[in-house]
């Protein structure tokens, strides 16, 4: 009975009796804590990670003497060169010298290579033997419509004192102008093979392949045993080049222009170039001609303009960015110079409220902010960041503080 009244104690329901707070709130907000954080982490995480492939561009300081130009236009292009050749032999061969290198100076008329000549000069050898053997008959044609002549003279004699016929006068006379007329055909004869050594000399003198002007041979295309020749002739077996040579002192720049924007830009106007591979050079240039034609397709007109600085740092196919500048009217002496620098109105961004530019420092960016002050064509002036500092041209709205980035070709 007493155990009874023990099991009935134990199944009473204690309604008196407090339960302590349960813990399991607390440990999902701390789980879901902890899930937030490290969400936001791994997002950051893979936002620094992710790479963009981006064009640069660099700062511009306003110059700062009294008579400057304004850059009313920016487009970017090239490095071409006016006068480049591909030089090839004139008649179909084997190599048997290449003489040139890739980065090699070479003069005009230098020899480049040389074809295997052992027809050529077989073929000149003969023209002149045959000219040598035209002259000796040449030569026994004169001897002998000399004697011819006297011949002539002699019977002319004897037939006045009736010592000879009429008769043999004529035929002495008639054996002078036929050997006259052998003399004159044989003289032409000459000169037919004198025409045709000279034409086997051209053909040995096609077998050297010489620099048709002074350059730089930027690709060297055959080599020593390869087939070269004029014109293609298929299979793949015939090289038709053997290198390619470079006139540096006629490299210049082309650009594409908006046609929107042509009519800013006017010929043997000022310019300045920076080319991709050298941020902090500016190249003073000048507008050598607009190419009266259109792109239908990009909507674009191409400019050429020329370098008025010659450096071995430029090199033909560079990427280069030109700024066409306008005169301006001079500054009153007393002026200062408009504080900032200048960069592309496509640089500046807006991020939480504020503009800011993306700084390029290596393979990442930095986010700067920047005042933005006036327009100047489609430069703008900002305040924030010094003179050739190299900002992201166009930042793609994902693009974050600390963004890898890769630099456009």
């Amino acid at each position: 009975m007493e155990n009874q009244g023990e099991l009935l104690n134990q199944l009473r329901i204690d309604r008196n009796r407090v339960e302590p707070p349960s813990r399991a709130p607390w440990i999902i907000a701390l789980i879901l804590v902890v899930l937030l954080a490290g969400g936001g982490g791994i997002w950051w995480w893979m936002s620094s990670q992710q790479s963009f492939e981006v064009s640069a561009v660099a700062a511009i300081a306003p110059s700062a003497d009294g008579s400057t130009s304004t850059a009313v236009l920016q487009a970017t292009g090239y490095v071409t060169a006016r006068r480049q050749a591909t030089v090839s032999a004139q008649i179909t061969g084997t190599l048997s010298e290449v003489l040139i290198e890739e980065g090699e100076h070479v003069e005009a008329g230098q020899v480049l290579a040389r074809l295997e000549d052992t027809a050529q000069q077989a073929t000149l050898a003969q023209a002149k033997a045959q000219v040598a053997q035209s002259r000796a008959l040449v030569g026994e044609f004169k001897a002998r419509l000399e004697q011819a002549r006297r011949d002539l003279v002699r019977q002319q004699d004897m037939v006045g004192r009736k010592l000879v016929s009429k008769q043999a006068v004529e035929t002495a006379q008639t054996n002078v102008d036929s050997l006259n007329a052998q003399l004159i055909a044989q003289q032409r004869s000459v000169d037919l093979a004198t025409a045709q050594a000279r034409s086997a000399q051209v053909q040995l003198d096609y077998t050297t392949v010489r620099a048709p002007f002074s350059g730089v041979v930027i690709a060297k295309a055959a080599q020593v045993g390869e087939i070269v020749s004029p014109l293609s002739a298929g299979g793949g077996f015939t090289r038709t080049g053997v290198g390619t040579i470079v006139d540096m002192d006629s490299l210049e720049i082309e650009v594409d222009v908006n046609e929107s924007y042509i009519n800013r830009v006017e010929p043997n106007a000022p310019a300045e170039a920076v080319l991709d591979a050298y941020q902090d050079w500016t190249i003073p240039a000048r507008v050598i001609a607009i190419i009266p034609t259109a792109d239908r397709g990009k909507a674009t007109v191409k400019v050429r303009v020329g370098l008025e600085q010659k450096d071995p740092r430029i090199l033909p196919d560079m990427g280069a960015r030109v700024s066409f500048m306008e005169e301006k009217s001079a500054r009153p002496a007393n002026a200062e110079p408009p504080k900032g620098v200048l960069l592309p109105g496509s640089a500046i961004v807006q991020r939480d409220g504020k503009s800011v530019v993306f700084v390029i420092d290596e393979n990442r960016v930095t986010k700067t902010p920047v005042r933005p002050g006036q327009n100047m064509g489609e430069l703008r002036l900002v305040e924030g960041i010094a003179a050739s500092t190299r900002v992201v041209r166009e930042p793609p709205a994902e693009m974050q503080d600390g963004s890898r980035i890769e630099l456009k070709k």
